[in-house]
């Protein structure tokens, strides 16, 4: 249980980064995270290799009268994630960096901002405790993704793999294009959602009530605090960082449905979501890292499951490396495709109808691949 204490490792070094520079007067340090995020940990889960190991009835028994210490680890690291910001954004304010050193800063707090939103992902999805649905929106406000609970709660987990999903990309997409599909709709989506929920109390969508709002209100204020006491130009920094951030999420949502399609029944519904319409990813350091995030197919089947309970499924979906790794992949459309599409059509068995394809791509790929098994 305590190398889920890895959590703790990115907004720490953040902090650690952020001092070094200012000590030493080298902004190279704050390269560091990402050289851990996109080098390190995709090198340590080659070396270290899968995790399958699951636990039985009587361990869960176990690390269920533990369950506190799980919660802990998310309080503590949300908070880590502010101190990391906050350590960050002083550093940048108070030097003369290079533009060079400063791209770093910016990528290294969004590689934060993205282990951010896992904790929240998972935060979020205890709608039975208060304290930790709060908690997920303290977490969210860090680089400002206010809609992300409400919309992946009640939009992406009912619509997944389907192609209403604006957050499930599609065979022949590429990331840039899903970016901006997926970006918008789950903004207005999650909008949306939550307009529709205070209508249905009689409310209005801009009262105190909406969560939606009352997140942006927490980044707004920490925001308006933090360029009230650094100055003007730590704004920008700000706002750059958290949309990069937000982009370190579509890019974890790229990878994890690609393709992948629920059947329709009959009566016009999808079927019930399983394992195998989710990417799985059982890389021992990168799922340390996340929370057990890269076992998506469980999550995706069995959504308010804590993340230590998390399972792994030998027949799901899997992914060739762990998630960091396959980010860095996705940037590159071509390497993307040649390694993930003939994936996606050995899941379908060759069948181009039971895959989510992008509409443009549509005639290429069933001519290409469209070989349905006997």
């Amino acid at each position: 249980k305590y190398w889920y204490l890895m959590t703790f490792l990115v907004p720490v070094v953040t902090v650690l980064s952020a001092v070094m520079a200012l000590y030493t007067q080298a902004g190279q340090w704050f390269w560091l995270i990402t050289g851990i995020f996109y080098g390190v940990v995709p090198v340590v889960d080659f070396i270290v290799g899968a995790d399958e190991f699951n636990p039985d009835a009587d361990q869960e028994q176990v690390m269920a009268a533990d369950d506190g210490y799980y919660k802990k680890i998310l309080y503590f690291a949300t908070a880590g994630q502010w101190a990391g910001l906050a350590a960050m954004t002083y550093a940048v304010m108070q030097g003369d960096w290079s533009w060079f050193n400063i791209l770093g800063a910016i990528i290294s707090v969004a590689c934060m901002h993205a282990i951010g939103l896992t904790m929240s992902h998972e935060l979020g999805h205890k709608l039975n405790d208060k304290g930790q649905v709060l908690a997920a929106q303290i977490c969210s406000a860090v680089c400002g993704y206010a809609h992300f609970n409400i919309e992946h709660n009640k939009g992406h987990h009912k619509d997944v793999s389907t192609p209403e999903d604006p957050a499930s990309s599609r065979m022949g997409e590429s990331l840039y294009k899903f970016a901006l599909r997926e970006l918008p709709g789950a903004a207005r989506r999650g909008w949306t959602l939550e307009a529709e929920r205070l209508h249905r109390q009689k409310r209005s969508a801009f009262s105190p009530h909406n969560e939606l709002l009352q997140t942006l209100a927490i980044t707004v204020v920490a925001y308006g605090a933090l360029t009230a006491l650094l100055g003007w130009m730590t704004l920008p920094f700000l706002l750059v960082t958290a949309a990069l951030g937000w982009f370190q999420l579509t890019l974890a949502n790229y990878i994890e449905h690609y393709g992948l399609m629920r059947e329709k029944k009959a009566d016009g519904r999808y079927e019930r979501c399983q394992p195998h319409h989710s990417w799985n990813s059982n890389f021992k350091a990168s799922n340390l890292l996340t929370l057990h995030l890269q076992r998506h197919s469980d999550h995706h089947a069995h959504p308010t499951r804590a993340y230590q309970y998390l399972r792994d499924y030998s027949d799901a979906p899997a992914l060739p490396q762990g998630y960091p790794a396959m980010m860095a992949m996705a940037m590159i459309p071509a390497a993307w495709r040649s390694i993930m599409d003939p994936r996606v059509v050995a899941w379908a068995k060759g069948d181009m109808n039971k895959v989510n394809i992008d509409a443009a791509q549509r005639e290429a790929l069933f001519l290409q691949y469209h070989r349905p098994a006997a």
